[in-house]
C-alpha cells in the first residue's frame, strides 16, 4: 500500500466513533449490519441514542419522509429475558423492530415487533413491524433530537475538544 493510502486509512479510522464498552462484538456486528440495511433502504441511522426517558435505543432511524424506528439488538436469549424496557420504545417511534444474529431463537422474541437477522455485513426483514405513528408533537421532539445528536456526533468527530471547558 502507498504511503499516501495508509494515511487516508489513518484519518478514515480516526473519524470513527468510538466503542463505548457496552456492547459486545456480536452485538457491534448486528449493529453494523442493521445500520447497513437501512442505508439500504434510504433510512439515516444513529446508534446508541439517548431517549428524552433517558433510555438508550440501540439503534434509531429517520426516513426521508420523517418516519422514525427504533432496532433493539438482542445477541442471547439471556439478554431479552433481562431486559423489560423495550416496550417504552413505542412512544418514541413508528415501526419497533428486534435485530438479532441468526441463530437467536426466534420463537422467543414478540410478535408485536418486526424482525431482522443480521451480521457484520448486511440484515433482512423476517416480519415488518406494524405500523403506529406517533403524535405529530412527540415526531417533531424526537426528529430534532436525532438531528441534534447527529450534528453533535459529527462535530466532535471533525474537532473532539470543541466544547470542552
Amino acid at each position: 500500500m502507498s504511503t499516501q493510502g495508509h494515511e487516508q486509512r489513518e484519518r478514515w479510522r480516526d473519524l470513527s466513533l468510538p466503542e463505548d464498552g457496552r456492547q459486545s462484538a456480536r452485538a457491534l456486528d448486528v449493529q453494523r449490519g442493521v445500520c447497513r440495511h437501512l442505508m439500504g433502504l434510504g433510512l439515516a441511522p444513529l446508534t446508541e441514542f439517548t431517549l428524552a426517558t433517558g433510555r438508550r435505543a440501540d439503534v434509531i432511524a429517520l426516513g426521508s419522509a420523517g418516519e422514525i424506528l427504533i432496532i433493539e439488538i438482542k445477541t442471547s436469549l439471556a439478554d431479552l429475558r433481562a431486559d423489560n424496557k423495550w416496550p417504552e420504545y413505542h412512544d418514541f417511534c413508528d415501526r419497533l423492530f428486534f435485530a438479532v444474529p441468526e441463530d437467536f431463537p426466534m420463537s422467543e422474541l414478540p410478535s408485536e415487533t418486526g424482525l431482522l437477522i443480521a451480521d457484520r455485513y448486511g440484515a433482512e426483514m423476517l416480519r415488518d413491524a406494524p405500523l403506529d405513528k406517533i403524535a405529530a408533537a412527540r415526531r417533531k421532539a424526537v426528529t430534532l433530537r436525532i438531528a441534534r445528536a447527529g450534528s453533535l456526533r459529527l462535530s466532535r468527530l471533525a474537532d473532539p475538544d470543541a466544547g470542552l471547558g
